[in-house]
């Protein structure tokens, strides 16, 4: 078995594993990559390549997971085995969530018919809405100010947070909004002017939309520029910290957690505890709200909406795999779709890891009844080592999730999931759902798979290192935009609309 493992988990040593080797009569041997995303794939292609590779591969799709591509070439080719007979005959709890849930079957299904390997469906509530953005409320009350309603209110209240000294240390340290290479601000502030579909930390990074059925991208639209342009002149006047397009999330943390003073005024997070350490001894995380999303100069004051679950197959059987071997794994999955199998494989061991609610309790949706209660880890305990984490998470329907008992409180660490329930109101239904392009449903062909692979990294990168020169005034919005355009006609962005086109047209049938 090829999975990531985290500095914290001991696959071998697991008491998740040490149960389901019982349960099912597995001897399991592991073969592990760390949760860093290039190496975890490197290595998985490379164990591959080499032909020396495992019965079963179990990933987790933020560090790596096989692509709907490569599950058409690999299985075509015979290396991984479709599941369809094994679900049929050993798994009715996959079936009946993929029979009951028509998005996820078709997620799951090659145009061929066939289910070359499983994806994790997570419904993710507060994931969908990735382009968030947290402010400081001490700050504005503290400076008479409102939180901002439209592009130039945020900009008044950026220029406050940097010059009238809203932490009141007499120093101008203040850094009136900031981010990271993987919370990027661009989406939050993009969709005051374009409906921006790109997530900041998710499965999409794309700017692919629907026109009318006609797939396109936003990057080389007017709206894209005025968009641009106006982050550029956020960031001439300093309001944007030179850090927040380079540094990496525990840089931006310690922003976020400076040891004197607060010096952190906003940011564009999927969920405040990567800018601020929840529970912080100060308490200075209660004092960030989530801001809606602002108006533009248009109107325009859309969020981007990521599908929770990402397209391809983290649980991916080959043709090492014995028949007595493809029954066990198909058994063990099965046991993951069901609730118990998530509760025990994502958190461990009952009584010592999760416990069953206390009366009283209240779930996720108030209106449900609470099912199972995590046991928040003492502090300097070593790591529980009890569960699989993100491995053990397939069947994650909203039902599951908000089932979860959690404090009342929203400023306390243990109602934070309940703060970004809360938070995600204020984004659900303000993007564009005319324009939604359903990449999760879209199967390239494998012929054009690596064809495709290439166009859309480079067509990707393109833009956003564009996007990022045009910001930061390296190259100038108004002389360099006609050139920047030629140059995705360059990169093949015709051609690479064009099998978009094709494939969707399939689905779209």
């Amino acid at each position: 078995m090829f999975a990531p493992q985290s500095a914290e988990t001991n696959l071998a040593t697991n008491e998740f594993t040490k149960r389901m080797a019982k349960k099912y009569n597995i001897t399991f041997k592991w073969q592990t990559s760390t949760f860093d995303a290039g190496p975890a794939k490197e290595k998985r292609q490379i164990s591959l390549a080499s032909g020396d590779y495992p019965d079963l591969y179990m990933l987790i799709p933020w560090v790596d997971q096989f692509t709907p591509a490569e599950l058409l070439k690999l299985g075509n080719q015979g290396v991984i085995l479709p599941l369809n007979e094994l679900i049929d005959k050993y798994a009715p709890n996959i079936k009946k969530a993929l029979d009951s849930n028509p998005d996820y079957k078709e997620m799951a299904t090659a145009p061929d018919g066939k289910i070359y390997g499983m994806p994790q469906w997570v419904d993710c509530y507060h994931c969908s809405y990735q382009g968030k953005l947290w402010m400081n409320q001490a700050w504005l009350k503290k400076l008479g100010l409102q939180q901002p309603k439209t592009t130039e209110d945020m900009r008044e209240v950026l220029r406050a947070f940097k010059t009238r000294d809203p932490n009141g240390n007499g120093k101008a340290d203040e850094i009136p909004l900031s981010a990271s290479v993987r919370d990027a601000l661009i989406p939050y502030f993009m969709n005051s002017f374009i409906y921006d579909p790109q997530g900041t930390s998710g499965n999409n990074n794309s700017t692919l939309v629907l026109d009318n059925g006609k797939v396109d991208i936003q990057a080389d639209k007017d709206g894209w520029k005025e968009g641009l342009a106006y982050l550029n002149s956020l960031y001439k006047e300093g309001l944007i910290d030179q850090g927040a397009f380079t540094q990496n999330p525990d840089a931006l943390q310690r922003q976020g957690n400076n040891a004197k003073d607060v010096i952190l005024g906003a940011s564009t997070v999927l969920h405040l505890g990567i800018a601020v350490s929840i529970g912080a001894a100060d308490g200075r995380d209660k004092q960030y709200e989530p801001v809606p999303p602002v108006a533009g100069p248009g109107g325009a004051a859309f969020t981007g909406y990521n599908f929770p679950s990402a397209p391809g197959a983290t649980f991916v059987l080959t043709n090492k795999a014995s028949p007595e071997v493809q029954i066990q794994a198909i058994k063990l999955l099965d046991y993951i779709f069901t609730d118990e199998g998530q509760i025990n494989g994502f958190f461990g061991t009952e009584g010592k890891n999760w416990a069953k609610p206390k009366p009283g309790e209240i779930a996720l949706d108030k209106s449900m009844e609470p099912v199972f209660r995590v046991i928040p880890a003492k502090p300097g305990a070593p790591p529980a080592n009890a569960g699989w984490g993100a491995l053990a998470q397939y069947n994650n329907r909203a039902e599951f999730r908000n089932s979860e008992s959690i404090a009342a409180d929203i400023y306390s660490q243990e109602g934070y999931e309940r703060r970004l329930f809360e938070a995600t109101k204020l984004y659900e239904g303000k993007e564009d759902d005319a324009k939604i392009y359903p990449y999760w449903k879209v199967w390239i062909d494998p012929a054009l798979g690596s064809e495709v692979s290439t166009l859309q990294t480079n067509l990707e990168s393109y833009i956003q290192q564009n996007a990022l020169q045009f910001i930061t005034g390296s190259r100038d919005i108004t002389k360099d935009w006609d050139a920047y355009v030629k140059g995705l006609e360059g990169l093949g962005l015709k051609r690479y609309l064009e099998i978009q086109q094709t494939a969707y047209d399939k689905v779209a049938k």
